[in-house]
């Protein structure tokens, strides 16, 4: 069985993919290490380690050989958050990525240069090309920013989020993020309501995954928040104790 079927079939609605999202090669064998069936990147921590803003501000040839690398550490299945595609062309864009070894990627429907949402026939149409060229190889895991992009009233956010998941997986995206929410019951709807694995991402531990496998989600992912923690140790904890003259691992 291949990495990406392996993956595909990871989401299943009610006992959810739980991927911590890695940033580089050791986190991601931290990750596989720890007994988690698969790893996904964040591009803000990805772009972070690069020395670059997220929003495809890093350039895709760091970003595709750092994707190497991480995917060239373990033997899971690696997905990668990649953007909205770093503007290249579909074709281009599968080539590139498989050449990695990753096996699954993030595309998000908002241009990250501006904020604004594309136009969802367009997204729908991009997201087909990326399929007809990738064929079953890769993972499409289809975000919909509706909601963190504030797309209207907290109704036409819910019923822009439907209408671009029906459109997104009739495309033939694997599965649909629509990021940016936390509340239980509008998590529920969505589930109900899509006719596909959902994606949702856990936030700062409000809720549980038991939470979010009671509504059906197929799919766990946390961004850059394990990053952040750790080097927020490290800048807050560590360093401070070393201007002080003091162990930073005392205590």
């Amino acid at each position: 069985m291949s990495l990406a079927t392996t993956l595909r079939e990871l989401h299943v609605p009610g006992t959810p993919l739980v991927v911590p999202n890695a940033w580089d090669a050791a986190s991601t064998r931290l990750v596989e290490a720890a007994g988690f069936a698969a790893v996904a990147t964040s591009s803000n921590a990805t772009a972070a380690v690069l020395g670059y803003d997220d929003g495809e501000q890093a350039p895709v040839e760091d970003v595709l050989a750092g994707a190497t690398r991480i995917a060239g550490s373990v033997s899971v299945p690696v997905t990668v958050d990649f953007e909205r595609g770093y503007q290249l062309a579909p074709a281009e864009l599968v080539e590139r990525f498989l050449a990695t070894g990753a096996v699954g990627l993030n595309l998000e429907d908002s241009d990250p240069a501006t904020g604004e949402m594309i136009d969802p026939a367009e997204q729908a149409d991009f997201l087909a090309a990326v399929r007809a060229a990738a064929g079953d190889a890769l993972v499409i895991n289809a975000r919909i920013d509706a909601f963190l992009r504030k797309a209207g009233s907290a109704e036409e956010q819910l019923q822009t989020a439907l209408d671009r998941a029906s459109r997104y997986l009739a495309a033939g995206a694997d599965c649909v993020y629509p990021i940016g929410i936390g509340d239980l019951e509008l998590i529920g709807t969505l589930v109900k309501e899509i006719a596909g694995p959902v994606n949702v991402a856990y936030g700062q531990g409000a809720h549980t995954v038991a939470d979010y496998a009671a509504r059906s989600v197929a799919r766990i992912s946390f961004g850059p928040m394990f990053q952040r923690h750790l080097y927020g140790v490290f800048a807050n904890s560590v360093l401070p104790a070393l201007q002080a003259d003091r162990n930073p691992f005392a205590g």
